[in-house]
Formats: C-alpha cells, structure tokens, sequence
C-alpha cells in the first residue's frame, strides 16, 4: 500500500509542477514536501494506516524464490 500512496503522490507532485511551470530545484522541493504532507493528511484523515506503521514488504529476491520454487512445484 505504501508504494501506492508513493506512486500517488509523485504523479501529484509532477502534475503540480508542470501544471503551475514551477522551475527551481527549491520551489520544487518546496512542492514536493508540501504535496508529502498532503498525502500523509489524506491517509491520516480517511482513517488509513500511516506508511511507518505498516509492515515491511517482503523483499523482492524472496518472492523471486517462492515463484521459481511455485513454477518447479506447478511442473511436477
């Protein structure tokens, strides 16, 4: 769900900035965080877990394994 929220708040920051021509590495930063807090207002507001609190991800090299080890298991 975290990279949701990420991929979310990107697209907003992105459309932000080109929407209003912001240039400037500060006035984007400044828009970046701005569009962050946002977010994390949204989430908090609507009653959604916050991304600290959710548990971590399993890592990517793991699911990896279990899909090759699912395939030879699916083969057999």
């Amino acid at each position: 769900m975290e990279i949701i929220w990420n991929d979310y708040r990107i697209t907003q920051t992105d459309e932000k900035i080109r929407n209003e021509d912001i240039t400037g590495d500060y006035k984007a930063s400044k828009t970046h965080l701005a569009i962050g807090k946002k977010v994390r207002e949204t989430i908090k507001d609507i009653g959604g877990t916050m991304p600290e609190e959710l548990p971590p991800e399993q890592h990517v090299e793991e699911i990896a394994k279990q899909h090759k080890k699912a395939l030879k298991t699916s083969k057999t």
